[in-house]
Formats: C-alpha cells, structure tokens, sequence
C-alpha cells in the first residue's frame, strides 16, 4: 500500500460518513448509526473500497480519547452533587443488572467457564458493554415534551452521568483482571491508586488551569493545554497504572469540566472530533465488522442481546427508583430513558477488541443495540407520559418543570 492511499481512504470515509450520518438524522436516528452504516458499506463486508490499516486503527483510538474528553468536559459536577444519592443508587443497579445478565447471556450461548478463565473475562465483558447508558436520545424526547427539568429528567440525566463513571471504572477492572500476569490485589491496588493519582492532580491542574483561563479567557491556547491534558492523562493511565486509556481521557474532560471555558475547549475538541477524528472512529467499527462471518447462531445471539440490553436497564433502573420512592408511570420513566446506548457502548465494544476480549462478529449485535434502544425509547417514552393525566391540559402541561423550579 502506498503511502498516500491513506488521503483516498479518509477521503472516501468522510464522505460516506457524513452522508449516511445526515440521512440516519433526518430518519430520527442518532448520526452515529449513519456513519457505521457507511463504515459496513465500505468495507471488505460490501463495497470493498476501504481496507483497515495500522494508520486508520491509530486515527479511531485518538477519535476514542477525544469523544471520552467531550463527555467528561460534559459532566456537571454540581448538579451531580445535588441528585447524587438517588441518581447513584439508580446508576449502581443500572450496572450491576445488564452486568449480570449480560455475562450470563454469554455464558448460555457459549458455555459457562472457571472463575479467572479466559472465556469468563469474555463473558464479562459482554455485560460490561451493557452497562453503557447514552441519554442524548432520551434528553432530546423529554425536551421536546417540556419534561427534562422535571425530577424524574433530572434524576435520569444524572444517574446516566454516574451509570458511565461506573461502567468506565468496571471496565478498567475486567482488562486489568484479564492479563494473566495480573492478580486482583495488584489490579484493585492501581485502580485505587490512578484515582488517587487523578483526584491530587486534577486539582492541581484545576487550580492552575483556572487562572490560565482567568488571565487569557476564550483563546485557542486553552484548548490546546486541555487536550495536552487529555492524551496525557490517557498515556498515564496506561503506561504506569495497566488502566484503560479511555479512563484517562474521561478523567481529564472532568478535572476540566468546571473550569469557565469548558463549553469553550469542547467547542473546539467536537470540531476536531466532526470534521475528522469522530467519523473515523465510527466507520472503522463498521469496517471491523465482518458480516461474513454471520450466521443464524450468531443472530439469534443478536436478537437475545438487544432484549436483554433493553430489559435489564429497565428492571434494574425501574426497580430501583421504586425503591428510592418513585411511583406509578416515573420508575417506568426512568427505567426507560435509561435504555438508549449509544457512543459509549461503541467505545467499550472498541476497547474489548483491541485486548482480545471481544471479536469484531460481535459489533453487529453492538450495532443492533443501538439502533433498536435509540428507536424504541421516545415511542415508548411519548406513550408513558401521554397516560399521565396532566398531559394535555395546558395548566399542567409543565407541572414536572414547575416543581423542579420552586
């Protein structure tokens, strides 16, 4: 392969993704499933016009670093601290559930293996996949129908927050326990001591970015130090903690998420992200995925793994907020925004397969995944509040918004 042959490919992958991920919004898909439809199209699955190389590998894991940084930076802190309790219970079930019925789900279709084996980090792993939450379909619907302020938004928009924190610390676990060098004392002992790590130097890094910020307000040098911050924190993680470098990227977006430019630095992070590093990154899960290699066991599979990935979110999460003391049609709610999946999802997906935990035939339920949940959650959701008996009264259109306001 020559060397310029790399300018074709992102030619052709830009294109492609841009266009499919235009079509799948105006269909009310998320834009993502459009650009890993493109990424099937053109693959050695279809079209054949794009072959994965060692440079395009490297562009999606910068592409993965960066969405993580974005979702970080997106993290509100504050109102984190004000739901915490709840939104936290809620998101702990959220994991523990899809975890353990993913891992199971596994283990019906292929086995059940010894505790410490090779296939039961396999397994595992297809939990933790399930553990992902991606609310933006959610906060879209809810919006739309005035609802997002309301306690039942607020508490879902907040344990989604938490739900990834946490699935992004179990992660972390299953790739430290899945190196046969490791042992879990060792891999408990550098989780514990990254974060540590990262909550004395995030705040020296906060401390000093704040006043960089406060001195030179909205210029480009800002967002330049902050993704200094987050490939180095990624390059940390990995190189002297054996943690996912996702994990550090996620740290470094919410060392900085508090800081007076963060709209700013992820601003200019989702420009670097659209334009180039995002489409890659989305296309080359389309391009991983070998639909060759389908056959009728693995659709069943499919078929049984969206179910599952939609059900036990909303057992775990619906049972959950009953517990904490939402009634009727709101622990339904919350069960079921919390549903979705989405980029998330894809990046664990992604992190399995570069560590040999997952196969790149497992993309397609991935896939199916988020597009089933991204369909099926506003219907459903639209359906729960239309019974609720203030919908369309106009003096109590917004009762939810008023609440939460006084």
């Amino acid at each position: 392969m020559e060397a310029y042959d790399v300018f074709k490919d992102l030619a052709i992958i830009i294109v492609f993704a841009k266009f499919f991920g235009i079509l799948a919004r105006k269909l009310k898909a998320p834009q993502v499933v459009g650009e890993i439809v493109a990424g099937l199209l053109i693959g050695p699955s279809v079209l054949g016009l794009v072959q994965q190389t060692d440079f395009l590998i490297q562009m999606a894991e910068i592409g993965v670093l960066l969405l993580m940084f974005s979702a970080g930076l997106g993290t509100n802190l504050k109102e984190l601290m004000k739901t915490g309790p709840i939104a936290c219970l809620i998101a702990c079930a959220g994991v523990f559930i899809p975890l353990m019925c993913g891992s199971l789900l596994y283990m019906v279709f292929y086995g059940f293996a010894p505790w410490g084996s090779e296939e039961f980090y396999k397994a595992v792993f297809v939990g933790v996949i399930l553990t992902a939450t991606s609310v933006s379909i959610t906060v879209e619907t809810l919006k739309e129908m005035g609802k997002l302020k309301g306690k039942v938004g607020t508490t879902i928009l907040s344990a989604a927050i938490i739900d990834d924190v946490i699935g992004i610390i179990v992660l972390t676990f299953v790739i430290g326990f899945k190196n046969p060098d490791s042992n879990p004392g060792r891999v408990v002992l550098n989780t514990v001591l990254f974060f540590a790590f990262a909550i004395v130097a995030g705040f020296v890094i906060y401390k000093i970015f704040k006043k960089i910020d406060n001195r030179y307000p909205h210029t480009r040098r800002i967002p330049i130090i902050g993704l200094a911050l987050c490939l180095s924190f990624a390059y940390i993680a990995e190189k002297y903690f054996g943690i996912a470098d996702i994990t550090g990227a996620y740290v470094a977006g919410i060392i900085l998420c508090s800081v007076r430019d963060s709209n700013y630095i992820a601003e200019k992070m989702d420009i670097n992200s659209y334009m180039l590093f995002g489409p890659v990154f989305f296309a080359s899960i389309g391009l991983k995925t070998n639909l060759e290699n389908t056959t009728a066991d693995l659709l069943i599979f499919s078929a049984c793994f969206v179910l599952v990935g939609l059900i036990s979110k909303v057992i775990g999460c619906g049972l959950m907020a009953r517990a904490c003391g939402f009634r009727g049609h709101d622990t339904l709610k919350i069960g079921v925004g919390m549903m979705t999946r989405g980029e998330v999802a894809l990046i664990v997906a992604q992190k399995g397969l570069s560590v040999g935990l997952l196969t790149s035939m497992y993309f397609t339920s991935v896939i199916l995944l988020i597009i089933v949940s991204s369909i099926c959650t506003p219907i459903i959701l639209k359906v729960l509040y239309a019974k609720d008996s203030d919908v369309g009264d106009p003096g109590k259109g917004n009762l939810e918004d008023r609440e939460a306001v006084s």
